[in-house]
């Protein structure tokens, strides 16, 4: 049983350092380092990168609702019940995995069980229950107007989130319904490896056109999940909307940090701008 957080499926390099309290220099500049290093690894040539921006990939939760608060109070007092010690600290760093991986994780290296995924998703199973029992969780502040702004650049915007519950999937398209359908959604029933691996990002992609990683955006919060849209060479913008310390998402490869959506959706027309006419 492998320690999830310690997965590493991409190579970082100064490409990848963050740049924070953005202005249209330092959006130039992110965007100029991570098309030298698709140019420089032979992922793409400079005309492939010329082609602007065709879809955003959003995460859901700790980037479109506040709901990783609830989120930790419910791992943390299911693994309890189940004799697995689980702080808030790990439910956010945690984030974004599948919660059958994650359950699999904790108990393979506390309890030395290799539980299946089928005893695992019992016990996800339970978390849900007490997820569901705590107050619905609020839209961010920037999210409806930076999706608007989205759909007026003509961009398509998904969702990739490692959650397979149903009725957040059904909260998502009653509030976000104008944005997206269905089958621009991305679940943990989607794919067999979830975040760090790149393949939800990878699975984003093709929902939304068969989009090219350079004609994509990815807009996370938790390490994991930038992690991972890194890994499927993405570039990747991190919203730190919850309690771990920036450096938990500068090491993981963000290429923009910001501290609220609302700061992002402010440079959403430079962004969008200068992704197609920065060249490596």
């Amino acid at each position: 049983m492998y320690p999830i957080i310690n997965i590493r499926t991409y190579t970082k390099g100064d490409s990848f350092h963050p740049i924070y309290n953005m202005n249209k220099e330092n959006i130039q500049e992110a965007l100029s380092k991570y098309k030298n290093h698709l140019k420089a690894s032979g992922v793409v040539t400079t005309e492939e990168t010329e082609k602007g921006i065709r879809c955003v990939l959003f995460d859901m939760d700790g980037v479109l609702y506040n709901s990783m608060p609830n989120h930790a109070i419910a791992w943390t007092k299911c693994m309890r019940q189940f004799g697995i010690r689980m702080t808030t600290e790990d439910a956010y760093a945690t984030e974004g995995a599948r919660g059958i991986d994650t359950i699999r994780d904790f108990a393979g290296r506390q309890l030395n069980k290799n539980l299946t995924p089928e005893e695992a998703q019992k016990i996800y199973d339970v978390k849900t229950d007490y997820f569901h029992q705590l107050p619905t969780a609020t839209i961010f502040a920037g999210v409806i107007d930076l999706m608007r702004k989205i759909k007026v650049s003509g961009v398509t915007i998904g969702v990739v989130t490692g959650s397979g519950q149903r009725p957040l999937i059904k909260r998502l398209l009653h509030d976000f319904g104008e944005f997206f359908d269905e089958k621009h959604i991305v679940t943990a029933y989607d794919v067999t490896r979830g975040k760090p691996y790149p393949d939800p990002y990878q699975m984003g992609l093709r929902k939304c056109g068969n989009c090219q990683p350079w004609q994509g955006i990815v807009i996370e919060n938790a390490p994991l999940g930038v992690r991972s849209g890194v890994a499927a060479n993405i570039f990747t913008v991190a919203v730190n909307s919850g309690p771990l310390p920036d450096s938990a998402l500068t090491k993981e490869g963000a290429n923009l940090i910001y501290k609220k959506m609302t700061q992002f959706c402010d440079d959403w027309d430079i962004l969008v701008d200068d992704f197609k006419r920065i060249k490596p």
